[in-house]
């Protein structure tokens, strides 16, 4: 596992997900009112494991407030029931998602739409994919994609395949759909697949967007 603080309360960890057979991100955010996980998987090697709860666990003793689970696309449901039955926590759906997250985590989920309020401020903008939602972080000017856009070997960010895509949803959909993400001040993509961009991330949506 390896854990990267971005800035006070953002925090991002990857580990291997046998599932993937890669290295996967998952989000820690930190605000007054909340702690958030996003995507959140816990290692699968005990020791690491072992190591991941006991950060957590201190972190939501120190914070003491509520614990949320938001979950980017059904895929990425990961180890969100146990992060929230650990926690007595919260686990969030998009409302075109419920059913798979539900079905996937084993839990019901709070449902949101585009425009409901999310704990630490974070809202949901849509992806171009019907059950995908990026996670817009205003305290921290970060977007988190899910499966939409994955890091590339040049520092940037790029469209995933077609042919993760459902049918009748191709990059110019997603063209379309992300733009308006260029209208806010984004400094950080930070991707669930590949390498995170910590700096100048709006140049970087924006290559990706034009190529």
């Amino acid at each position: 596992m390896e854990v990267t603080r971005i800035a006070d309360g953002l925090w991002r960890w990857s580990t291997y997900y046998g599932e993937w057979r890669d290295e996967v991100g998952s989000l820690y955010v930190e605000a007054d009112d909340a702690i958030v996980l996003v995507d959140p998987l816990v290692p699968e090697e005990p020791h690491e494991a072992e190591r991941f709860w006991r950060a957590l666990d201190r972190d939501v003793e120190r914070v003491g407030t509520q614990v949320h689970v938001l979950v980017t696309v059904f895929w990425h449901v990961r180890s969100a029931a146990d992060v929230v039955r650990r926690y007595r926590g919260r686990l969030h759906a998009s409302s075109r998602a419920r059913a798979p997250i539900e079905r996937r985590a084993g839990l019901q989920p709070d449902v949101f739409r585009a425009g409901d309020p999310l704990p630490a401020g974070i809202e949901a903008l849509p992806s171009g994919r019907a059950t995908e939602v990026v996670f817009w972080v205003p305290a921290h000017r970060a977007i988190v994609p899910g499966d939409v856009l994955l890091g590339d070997a040049g520092g940037g960010v790029r469209f995933c395949p077609e042919s993760w895509l459902p049918t009748g949803v191709g990059h110019a959909e997603l063209r379309a759909a992300l733009a308006p993400l260029l209208d806010l001040p984004v400094e950080r993509v930070l991707v669930s697949h590949g390498a995170p961009v910590f700096e100048d991330g709006r140049a970087a949506l924006g290559e990706a967007l034009a190529a």
